[in-house]
């Protein structure tokens, strides 16, 4: 049976932690930062974590 690929849209947005738990970037922060406020702009800034099924899902497109 052949390996499975990882799927190449996961792995640009995703990424697994030293003890595998998946961090993933807030969604609206790619344009329009001017009329977003600094606070909201650094509340979303850096990585969250991603638990329970959709996390399974994640893991298994990255193949880990």
């Amino acid at each position: 049976m052949p390996k499975l690929k990882t799927h190449s849209g996961t792995k640009d947005r995703v990424r697994l932690s030293k003890n595998g738990k998946v961090r993933v970037g807030h969604p609206n922060m790619s344009h329009f930062l001017q009329k977003k406020s600094g606070g909201r702009k650094r509340s979303l800034s850096g990585l969250g974590t991603l638990s329970g099924a959709s996390a399974k899902i994640i893991k298994k497109q990255l193949g880990a």
